[in-house]
């Protein structure tokens, strides 16, 4: 359904420095635009091969407008997780990185049984989501 998202922020640095390790965590890497001037301040994880024709990527910036970045009310990015342990080490990192815990990982029965996740906020305020499903019990290495 999604080819990219966008977020907006005021420290591209500290921003870059929370989403490689919080991407990082879930097995995520930045994306190369090298040689492609379009992209000067524009930071992507995920896929992003052919110049964007093959896409699937969480990207951050300055707003276009110049205006400050401001995290939308309602507004969160839900990303997959392979196991339990990457949520930890997601919500561990966000932390660890200027982030604050919007709920720490664990089974989220109300909305199933196999919904492990974790939601934080980075330092923009912008609100990310991990989610492990398909085990009720923690997985061993």
């Amino acid at each position: 359904m999604f080819t990219y998202i966008c977020l907006g922020t005021n420290e591209i640095a500290r921003a870059t420095r929370f989403y490689d390790a919080v991407l990082g965590a879930i097995g995520l890497s930045r994306c190369d635009t090298s040689g492609e001037a379009d992209f000067d301040g524009w930071i992507a994880w995920g896929t992003y091969e052919m110049q964007g024709a093959t896409e699937l990527a969480l990207w951050i910036c300055r707003p276009f407008n110049g205006q400050p970045a401001t995290p939308g009310n309602g507004t969160m990015v839900a990303l997959s997780a392979k196991t339990w342990m990457q949520v930890e080490d997601f919500h561990a990192a966000a932390i660890a990185n200027g982030g604050t815990s919007e709920g720490k990982p664990g089974l989220r029965p109300q909305y199933n049984p196999d919904f492990y996740a974790a939601y934080v906020r980075d330092p923009d305020g912008n609100k990310l989501a991990a989610v492990c499903r398909g085990y009720t019990q923690p997985q061993h290495d």
